[in-house]
């Protein structure tokens, strides 16, 4: 039962920065940039639990196109569980997500409850830790060097649904470094990317990949490529770019081997899982080139 009356409401961003301390003090470790890019996915699915003008808990409910929803940032403050005040700002989110399939990466420990509340495992997300290293000279560009509508078409490919106002803010965030590789000229698209070919002349996208800072060290993702190759190249231009020593961490999706056996060649340690979920099943996207998910808060 609940003692006392919680408010429900949308976050402004400073009040995003500090959930995502919260977070920090979970072990999620939160990127340093993450609040202003997350606002951007969708500035009404950010809620806020307030009780007597205190926020005690958070919840994230992110609307993405006209299909898809996810679920994160499910957070209520240690002093205030076991009130009651969770399961109404669970519900609170849900509502938001009617109708549309909705995704989360949920502690395993949690997967049972998530059942219950209509959740289908779909694949495991394991967090692998690896470190810095010197550099490599290999095929990788400066990301801002290809065009962005490609970009965002391959982006789109490897999601449920459009999130272009997320991805421009999340490639260009300040102390990010946004790699890719360009399609060689006369082949063929990225397979099932929704929308119209490249304009002539202009070079379409064979991977990209994008490394934050954190509160520990960096996270590494997306990390999207057509091959196996690409994404390792990616991978090594991206930790030669940090300090050698440095902690970077890459979330794989057990669902597609060839990021699994990357994992395994560069002998990184796994550290962290998720248990990957949907309300309604597996959405329509290409695992194959997905050998590093964005992110466990927004999917």
């Amino acid at each position: 039962m609940t003692s006392e009356p919680m408010l429900i409401r949308p976050m402004q961003v400073q009040e995003l920065d500090t959930v995502l301390g919260w977070a920090a003090d979970e072990g999620w470790n939160p990127g340093l940039n993450d609040a202003a890019c997350f606002h951007a996915a969708d500035p009404g699915g950010f809620l806020l639990g307030v009780v007597d003008g205190e926020p005690v808990a958070s919840i994230f409910a992110i609307q993405y196109g006209t299909g898809f929803g996810f679920i994160g940032g499910y957070i209520m403050r240690p002093a205030w569980r076991g009130r009651g005040h969770g399961m109404a700002l669970w519900r609170a989110g849900m509502a938001r997500l009617a109708g549309r399939n909705v995704g989360l990466d949920g502690v395993v420990a949690q997967q049972g409850n998530y059942a219950k509340s209509g959740f289908h495992l779909a694949h495991r997300n394991i967090r692998y830790e690896a470190y810095g290293r010197p550099g490599v000279d290999n095929d990788a560009v400066p990301l801002a060097s290809l065009a962005v509508d490609a970009v965002h078409r391959y982006d789109r490919g490897c999601f449920p649904d459009q999130r272009s106002r997320f991805l421009q803010c999340w490639i260009t965030q300040p102390d990010c470094i946004a790699v890719g590789i360009p399609r060689a000229q006369g082949k063929a698209g990225a397979p099932d990317a929704p929308g119209a070919p490249g304009a002539p002349g202009e070079l379409d996208v064979a991977a990209f990949a994008v490394l934050r800072p954190c509160r520990t060290g960096y996270k590494i993702g997306p990390l999207f490529a057509d091959t196996a190759v690409q994404a390792e190249t990616l991978f090594l231009n991206l930790l030669g770019q940090v300090t050698p020593g440095v902690p970077v961490y890459l979330d794989v999706p057990e669902a597609n081997p060839a990021a699994m056996s990357l994992a395994a060649r560069h002998q990184l340690r796994p550290c962290f899982e998720t248990a990957r979920m949907y309300t309604k099943g597996q959405p329509t996207m290409d695992m194959g080139r997905q050998y590093g998910i964005t992110t466990f808060e927004l999917g």
